[in-house]
């Protein structure tokens, strides 16, 4: 036991020396998951890992890409007219109408706070000039150039499929890349947003999906997950003093309570 203590504490705590009660509080969490990385993004060290680099389904969290390519394109206040192919998306979404036009912001910030699958899947047929797997391509582009090199995605939303994988290690190469944009992190502390379709007047309210932003004051984001098969997922970003803290859990079953664990754990440390 000792043994087994004292290699889990070489091979998490590179950055802060935990004291035995809260090296306690990581090996509880660490049971709870398939994968997770903790990193201060000031110091730029790894507080903690878990098969950062396992393969895993990211559900959701696939969305953070499909959202900073559309911050990115420079289209962000351009109309996007619904079509039947955009809503061929499972639940969870808002229901548009078809040719119902919107900005294209308001449907990332649909996809982003509400987790839509219709949003997400209208912004990659919109900027993949109406072919979805376009803007696939787009999104693996944009992984190897980020270093994501075990990063596939077959689709903008998060459905399973075969060969929709990434890693931990991964999404925290994303995640650092997406929140040094100024609108991404903008959008990801909403805890609500409401819009109206520019032809319609239709009126749309989206409220949050991630349960952390009323749970913990220091958190500012990021985003959730959750599939049958990826079970439930989530990036956080919390920052306190000089702490910036970045959190990728994978398949947790207990996300709400262990990332408020960690991150208390993290933030309170002298």
């Amino acid at each position: 036991m000792k043994f087994l203590l004292s290699v889990f504490l070489v091979l998490f705590i590179p950055s802060m020396a935990f004291s035995y009660n809260e090296t306690k509080v990581f090996q509880k969490i660490e049971k709870d998951l398939d994968s997770i990385i903790v990193k201060d993004l000031n110091s730029k060290k790894t507080i903690f890992q878990k098969d950062a680099n396992q393969a895993v389904r990211p559900a959701s969290l696939t969305k953070i890409m499909t959202a900073i390519l559309a911050i990115e394109s420079g289209k962000m206040n351009n109309l996007v007219t619904i079509t039947a192919e955009m809503k061929k998306v499972e639940p969870t979404i808002l229901n548009f109408k078809v040719g119902e036009k919107f900005y294209l912001k308001d449907l990332v910030h649909a996809a982003m706070i509400k987790s839509a699958n219709d949003a997400a899947n209208a912004i990659a047929i919109y900027l993949g000039n109406g072919d979805k797997q376009k803007f696939v391509g787009m999104m693996n582009w944009r992984a190897k150039k980020l270093g994501m090199k075990n990063t596939n995605f077959e689709n903008p939303c998060g459905f399973d499929a075969k060969n929709h994988k990434t890693t931990a290690n991964d999404l925290l190469k994303l995640t650092e890349y997406a929140i040094k944009n100024s609108t991404f992190n903008a959008i990801v502390k909403k805890n609500s947003y409401a819009f109206t379709a520019v032809n319609t007047k239709r009126l749309y309210r989206v409220h949050t999906s991630n349960k952390m932003l009323d749970r913990d004051k220091y958190v500012i984001g990021v985003k959730t997950g959750y599939t049958n098969q990826a079970g439930p997922c989530l990036i956080a970003r919390a920052k306190k003093d000089k702490k910036d803290i970045l959190l990728v859990m994978l398949n947790a079953q207990n996300r709400w309570e262990n990332t408020k664990l960690a991150l208390n754990t993290i933030l309170e440390k002298k």
